[in-house]
């Protein structure tokens, strides 16, 4: 797959290779070798391990026209590639904790059924008998340590390496790998990569983990998009709100375009804990059509909240001016559950004054909010997933 010289690093053409494959320059089908190259590229000790790298890159290969399909697979593509150099003895902890990693990150991504599978030698594989025992005991132990169920899919591991597949399954019932984590103690050695040892004058050969939690993320978007059929949670929702105006009144419409901007960016300055500024994706609907055909357009666009600014809303100063806010998604979808609890129970409630002359009920389903008290809504729920 690679050679240190680089493949076709001479500029010859080989007799019966393909045309692309031989050149002195190509496109980057992966990762590792830049990254063996950039550990490489000092002299390293075993206190400096471990040593992590992480690549968002774009990536290609060279698929065959019949093999292509929408966003699931492309010739040129982007991955969360990361490369974990260790010793053999820390292979376990950061094994652990890339399944925890996984874990985390699918479980705020409400990707629940996922399965693990363990790929063990194929027929074709690169390495000592020894050293392949090895890696798939440490995949083992740490699959078994972790609680996790998993099934083994014997000869399905790459060629240098055995691999625990985190396998996500379409609408269609078809099956695609996302996250990968992949124990490989042949390219460090192809590379001569070495490390001081803890006794003076030896060296060792660290052992590499290459890892994707989401792995291709326009394959991972795709099976989103599908999971989630349009109806997005708050934080990744493009349309997280819209104000809609009642009648065609012109001051109506000045000031719910006021509002719009106002949520849109609440605080210009970052967030002290995550150091992101606040944005969200407010619209408005300020044209003649009637409220009913405009609640009904934000249903089917997807938004999560909607709220509706007549001249009842205005008539307080503009500080204490409030805006009829309401779920625009159906309040048992699967994916919006984080919304409704915010609207319904102690994350909003909490938020207003006692005193608030709409106060939050399990059964609620408009609140008349003022511009901050809305802001606090979607900060809060921005909040849980930051």
């Amino acid at each position: 797959m690679f050679a240190v010289t680089g493949r076709g690093a001479q500029g010859g053409h080989d007799f019966g290779r393909e045309i692309g494959e031989d050149e002195e320059y190509g496109l980057k089908p992966m990762n590792c070798p830049g990254h063996c190259l950039l550990y490489k590229s000092q002299k390293r000790s075993y206190k400096d391990l471990p040593i992590r790298y992480a690549d968002f890159s774009p990536l290609h290969r060279n698929e065959l026209s019949g093999a292509l399909s929408g966003l699931t697979r492309l010739r040129r593509f982007h991955q969360d590639d990361g490369h974990i150099f260790c010793r053999q003895s820390q292979l376990k902890q950061e094994i652990l904790r890339t399944l925890d990693f996984v874990q985390v990150v699918y479980r705020k991504l409400n990707l629940g059924n996922y399965k693990f599978r363990l790929g063990t030698r194929p027929e074709q594989s690169i390495g000592t008998v020894n050293d392949w025992e090895t890696a798939e005991g440490h995949l083992t132990m740490a699959l078994e340590e972790s609680g996790r169920s998993y099934y083994i899919n014997h000869g399905d591991g790459a060629f240098y390496g055995p691999k625990i597949d985190i396998v996500l399954t379409d609408a269609d019932g078809k099956e695609h790998q996302t996250a990968t984590i992949q124990l490989d103690f042949q390219l460090p050695k192809r590379f001569e990569l070495e490390i001081d040892s803890s006794e003076p004058g030896t060296k060792e050969t660290p052992v590499l983990i290459h890892r994707a939690v989401l792995g291709s993320l326009e394959r991972f978007m795709a099976l989103m998009m599908e999971s989630y059929n349009g109806k997005w949670p708050f934080w990744m929702n493009p349309r997280q709100l819209i104000i809609l105006t009642v009648g065609q009144d012109p001051d109506v419409r000045q000031r719910a375009g006021e509002i719009a901007q106002q949520l849109a960016s609440p605080d210009a300055r970052p967030d002290a804990q995550t150091l992101i500024a606040r944005n969200f994706k407010v619209d408005c609907d300020n044209s003649d059509e009637s409220i009913k055909k405009k609640i009904l357009n934000a249903r089917k666009k997807g938004y999560t909240f909607f709220a509706v600014v007549g001249h009842r809303n205005l008539e307080q100063p503009p500080d204490k001016q409030t805006l009829d806010i309401s779920l625009a998604t159906h309040p048992k979808e699967e994916h919006v559950q984080e919304a409704v609890k915010a609207f319904q129970h102690c994350r909003v409630s909490r938020t207003f004054p006692e005193s608030h002359s709409s106060p939050v009920t399990a059964k609620a389903t408009t609140l008349s909010l003022t511009v901050q008290q809305c802001q606090e809504l979607m900060t809060d729920l921005e909040s849980q997933y930051l």
